[in-house]
């Protein structure tokens, strides 16, 4: 099973080899933006993302630079002199000698410490993929909560327009009432106070509402500049609930398997492990292989000839028998660092199983909120319009009405948010059992 989350993460770190990024300037946002839309726009411009691939490059170019150690390396070297003739070691004596040779070299033995390099690189390289899906998980469910966010504070709103528009009904309603002489003028001051008191909350969520549309441009990655779009595209969407369940105990296995975080540890942990034979060694002796051919010759300032030509083969080695215990000491910090890994995967296990606990709590508390507020809303639009008949036919002051409307507003308002914690919270559980928003979004 785990290969084939592996073979995820390979997926997920998209076209690695394929052509440079393209700008965000180059690929416009949609006409209208759903929250699928959103998402696939992130993966190819939010820059947490695009910094994280980046570092995977950076991997890779580390695991090539290691690995030149197991392959011949081919060398060139030259040397031009130039000295008196007095001093000149050739015959005839001459003002200038020089020398060319072309060397091939290739390591036959290192005490394990070539391989083990190659796995260590190859095995942070893997781990850098898992903090890339880790990354992509992350940056997916903050654009999905912003997104969110988005349509929460457009529909509250509309919310506080409706409030407003209402109390201007009043307001107009107990005009005519004094002009028809059945209520004091104490009535209209006091429906224009409530319309007055109704305005800053709408501005408010104006604001908010442009405040949200910012912070979804930053997680999608959309850059201030000339060539962005002047307006953000109309954001489609509702915080319609569909009731979702999740099991405790099936969530729990689903992140033990799937989060790349201890994916990520786990491959750490294992190049840790390969550290150790690295530092070890050192303790042995090393062995290469060369070959070269080289030309000598002298006078090249005047004219001059080459004097020899030929090739060399053989072997070189080097031992360290003693250096003062250094590689004792590397030794000991590769062992400890190897247990401060399998340490810190046990705390991340930890964590990731308080963390599933948590929000499929949360969750169980959205939902419970969700079904209260809506029984909320429906009882004070009813007490609402009974107020309002009952102020008609004057067995109901003023007072009640601003006072149910006030309630409406505020059930309106909680149930909003009731249902967008619940969405969230959804988001959250998902990302806590390890899977992916494209994979899991609709």
């Amino acid at each position: 099973m785990k290969s084939r989350v592996f073979a995820a993460l390979f997926l997920a770190a998209g076209a690695l080899r394929a052509a440079p990024p393209i700008a965000p300037d180059a690929a416009p946002l949609p006409p209208q933006l759903d929250l699928k839309a959103a998402l696939v726009y992130a993966l190819d411009h939010n820059y947490p993302i695009l910094q994280a691939r980046e570092q995977i490059r950076q991997q890779e170019g580390v695991v090539i630079q290691v690995k030149a150690q197991t392959i011949p390396n081919v060398s060139a070297a030259g040397q031009y002199q130039r000295n008196s003739t007095g001093i000149s070691q050739t015959y005839p004596p001459s003002n200038s000698d020089w020398l060319i040779q072309v060397k091939a070299t290739q390591v036959i033995f290192a005490g394990g410490g070539v391989a083990s390099a190659v796995k260590n690189a190859q095995l942070v390289r893997d781990a850098a993929l898992a903090s890339l899906q880790t990354t992509i998980n992350g940056a997916l469910l903050d654009v999905r909560t912003r997104f969110y966010t988005v349509l929460l504070t457009r529909d509250k709103v509309k919310v506080q327009e409706e409030n407003v528009e209402l109390f201007r009904h009043q307001l107009r309603d107990t005009e005519n009432q004094f002009h028809a002489g059945t209520i004091s003028n104490f009535d209209v001051l006091r429906a224009k106070v409530a319309l007055a008191n109704a305005q800053p909350d709408l501005i408010t969520a104006r604001n908010d509402a442009r405040i949200a549309i910012e912070q979804l441009r930053q997680s999608l990655g959309v850059p201030s500049g000339p060539n962005s779009p002047l307006v953000f595209p109309d954001v489609e969407g509702s915080l319609d609930v569909v009731p979702e369940t999740f099991d405790l105990d099936t969530t729990l296995a689903s992140a033990r398997e799937h989060r790349p975080e201890l994916l990520q540890l786990a491959k750490l942990q294992e190049a840790n492990d390969e550290n150790i034979t690295t530092a070890r060694s050192n303790y042995y002796p090393n062995l290469s292989a060369f070959g070269g051919y080289g030309w000598a010759g002298y006078g090249f300032a005047s004219g001059g000839s080459a004097t020899a030509n030929g090739w060399d083969l053989g072997l070189q080695s080097s031992w360290s028998i003693f250096d003062g215990r250094a590689t004792q000491g590397r030794v000991r910090q590769a062992k400890s660092l190897a247990e401060q890994a399998r340490l810190t995967r046990e705390s991340e296990e930890l964590a990731i199983e308080v963390s599933v606990r948590q929000a499929v709590s949360t969750l169980q508390e959205s939902a419970e909120l969700v079904d209260a507020t809506k029984q909320t809303v429906d009882q004070a639009a009813e007490a609402l319009r009974l107020a309002g008949e009952r102020y008609r036919v004057g067995s109901a002051t003023q007072l009640d009405v601003q006072t149910s409307q006030v309630a409406l507003t505020q059930a309106r308002t909680n149930q909003l948010e009731s249902n967008y914690n619940y969405l969230v919270a959804v988001a959250g559980v998902r990302q806590a059992e390890g899977l992916s928003d494209v994979l899991v979004s609709n």
